[in-house]
């Protein structure tokens, strides 16, 4: 019987590893990947190539401007020269026209109300809110209640001029409501029964009719004169009516004493010493367009 014979495995390659250790884990010195030395010296060929073709590197003077001659700046230059030159031939007809020409034409509508949309949120919004709703003090510019009238012309005057503003002689300015009760023009009593009076015009009347009744001749003799009897408003003066539940600082009893005892007095800036008449023109439009524009 033959003798067996052990076998035994052949002794494995010793893989040669850089001597760092840890936990037991040696780190093998293998070479990387022919493919990934090739894409990783093409990478380096294309950002030298790259460097050279665009601007890259700052300098002293700048940066490196590249063989191609392309920035940023310069394509946002172009992109804007060629927005200027498409829009030239509407600007060209609002600047001979007036906003209710502009209203009325088919053609150029649509661009003023889109551009003057732009216009005002960048220069009215922040008092008469991203949606032209308003807040207290700042009106509504999506009803149909205006201070000085709610047409093309009167909203054209309105934003060129503005209200009370130093910075405009034509500003609308008849002078401030007056403060009854600081300067002691009325007392405590006789406001509380204008309040009373003024609330019952728009049915939030005060108990009591004896106040109302007091309050209307206090009215009559004080506060008429501006906003008209009845409380009916008077755009003229820029004195809003009374008898409505529309209220730019407010109607409930508390905010009425703090409007009579210290006035009030709002300010609209002058547009005009900060845009051109075609930007007005196309904010006129736009404002008319919310759904209050009146005829």
């Amino acid at each position: 019987m033959a003798k067996e014979t052990k076998k035994t495995a052949p002794k494995a390659n010793k893989v040669e590893t850089t001597g760092h250790v840890w936990d037991g884990i040696e780190e093998y010195n293998n070479p990387l990947p022919r493919w990934w030395v090739w894409v990783f010296l093409a990478c380096i060929v294309f950002a030298i190539g790259y460097c050279v073709y665009y601007p890259s590197w700052p300098t002293a003077n700048g940066f490196l401007r590249g063989t191609a001659g392309w920035s940023q700046y310069k394509q946002l230059a172009d992109r804007q020269a060629e927005a200027d030159a498409a829009k030239a031939p509407f600007e060209a007809k609002i600047a001979q026209m007036t906003p209710a020409q502009i209203a009325a034409d088919p053609e150029l509508r649509p661009y003023a109300v889109a551009s003057g949309k732009a216009a005002f949120a960048i220069n009215c919004s922040q008092c008469h809110g991203a949606g032209s709703a308003g807040a207290k003090g700042y009106p509504n510019l999506l009803d149909d209640e205006w201070l000085y009238g709610g047409t093309l012309d009167d909203i054209y005057t309105t934003i060129t001029h503005g209200i009370r503003s130093k910075d405009d002689d034509e500003t609308r300015d008849m002078g401030p409501m007056p403060a009854f009760g600081r300067d002691e023009m009325l007392t405590k009593e006789e406001i509380f029964n204008v309040i009373a009076y003024v609330r019952s015009l728009s049915n939030k009347a005060l108990p009591g009719s004896s106040a109302i009744d007091e309050g209307k001749t206090i009215f009559a003799d004080n506060c008429a004169s501006c906003h008209n009897d009845g409380g009916i408003g008077n755009r003229e003066l820029g004195a809003p009516p009374l008898n409505n539940a529309i209220w730019l600082y407010g109607g409930d009893g508390k905010t009425l004493a703090e409007t009579l005892h210290g006035g009030r007095g709002g300010v609209m800036p002058a547009f005009s010493k900060r845009l051109d008449a075609g930007t007005i023109k196309k904010l006129a439009v736009y404002v008319h367009s919310l759904g209050g524009g009146e005829e």
